[in-house]
C-alpha cells in the first residue's frame, strides 16, 4: 500500500521536515539573530475550500490572511516589522472582488500596524493566499520553556469560532468564526510581565497543548475553568455537537494558551484553566469529576 500525505496529517508531515533540518526551530516561527534582536518570522497558507466558511466574505478573506500570521507573532510576544502577500486568484475572479480581498488585508496590516512590505501574485485554481509576518523580539517566548507548578492560562474563551461555523446570522459565535482577531497587545504583555512559554490555538486547545509537551512534563486542566456557558452547551446540544469536542479540538480561535508562575499578576484579561505537572500526560478534570486523557486529535488541513 502506497501512503499518501492524507494518511499522515499535518502534524506528523511537518515532524518529517524538522527531522531533515538542522535549522528549523519546532515552535511557531523561526528565529534568526538580526543585530541586538531576535528577527521572528513565520507563513501560513490558506485555500479557499479548506480555510473560509462559505460565508466569509472576500474582505474578510484578506483580513482572516494576515490574522492567523500575526498570530504566531504574537505567541512569541514580538513586535511587527512587516508582512508579505503571496495570492493565487482563480483566472475568473471578479475585480472587484481581488480588490476586496486586498482592502481586507490593508485593513488587518493597520490594524496590527504591520506594513505591507512586498508579495507575488499567480492563477490558481481557487483562491490561495499566502502570508509571511516578520517581527522583532529579544528573547522570544517559546512553546516547552514552562516550570513544574506553572499556571496554565488562555488569553479569553475558546471554541465561540467552532461554534460558530455550524451558525448563521450575527451573533458572537459567527463572528469570532468570520472575524477572528490576533491577540498581539496580550502576547507582548504576557512575554513582558514573565509568561514562561506560550502558543495560539489554530488547531484546538488539545493538539496544542500535545505541541507544547516536553519529557515527562504533564498537563491537568478544568473544565469548570473553561468558562463554558450554559448559552454555548444549549446550542451545541441543538446541533447534534459536542459541546467538549468544539472546545477542545477545533480551534480557530487565536486565542493564546501560555503559562507562567503564580506569583506573576497581568495588567490583562486572562483565565486560568490549569496547571503544568510531572504527570507526563494531557488530561482534563471534568465537571462530574472524572478524569481523562486528552485526545491528541486537532484540525487537519489534509483531512475533507
Amino acid at each position: 500500500m502506497t501512503l499518501k500525505v492524507s494518511d499522515i496529517g499535518e502534524k506528523e508531515l511537518i515532524n518529517y521536515i524538522l527531522s531533515k533540518s538542522n535549522h528549523i526551530i519546532p515552535d511557531d516561527c523561526a528565529i534568526s539573530k538580526f543585530s541586538n534582536f531576535d528577527l521572528i518570522s513565520t507563513c501560513d497558507m490558506l485555500i479557499q475550500s479548506k480555510h473560509f466558511p462559505k460565508n466569509m466574505s472576500y474582505f474578510q478573506m484578506g483580513f482572516k490572511a494576515v490574522t492567523v500570521n500575526v498570530s504566531d507573532l504574537a505567541s512569541m510576544g514580538a513586535s511587527p516589522l512587516g508582512f508579505l502577500l503571496a495570492i493565487g486568484l482563480p483566472k475568473d475572479l471578479e475585480y472587484d472582488s481581488f480588490k476586496e480581498i486586498i482592502s481586507g488585508v490593508l485593513n488587518a496590516c493597520k490594524y496590527y500596524n504591520i506594513p505591507l512590505i512586498g508579495g507575488d501574485t499567480n492563477e490558481s485554481s481557487e483562491i490561495i493566499i499566502c502570508g509571511t509576518a516578520l517581527g522583532l523580539n529579544d528573547k522570544p517566548l517559546m512553546k516547552d520553556t514552562y516550570n513544574d507548578g506553572d499556571l496554565i492560562c488562555l488569553s479569553g474563551s475558546i471554541g465561540l469560532a467552532a461554534l460558530g461555523f455550524n451558525l448563521d446570522g450575527d451573533n458572537i459565535y459567527t463572528d469570532k468564526a468570520l472575524n477572528p482577531k490576533a491577540r498581539l497587545k496580550e502576547g507582548i504583555i504576557i512575554k513582558k510581565a514573565g509568561a514562561t512559554s506560550s502558543t495560539d490555538i489554530t488547531d484546538g486547545l488539545a493538539s496544542e497543548l500535545y505541541g507544547m509537551k516536553k519529557d515527562d512534563f504533564g498537563f491537568m486542566i478544568y473544565e469548570d475553568k473553561l468558562e463554558i456557558s450554559d448559552e454555548f452547551k444549549k446550542i451545541a446540544s441543538n446541533l447534534n455537537l459536542d459541546y467538549l469536542d468544539l472546545v477542545l479540538h477545533v480551534g480557530e480561535d487565536f486565542e493564546l494558551v501560555f503559562t507562567m508562575d503564580k506569583n506573576i499578576s497581568l495588567d490583562i484579561d486572562y483565565i486560568v484553566i490549569g496547571e503544568v505537572n510531572k504527570s507526563g500526560k494531557v488530561e482534563i478534570t471534568l465537571s462530574n469529576g472524572d478524569v481523562k486523557e486528552m485526545d491528541k486529535r486537532g484540525y487537519n488541513h489534509y483531512v475533507s
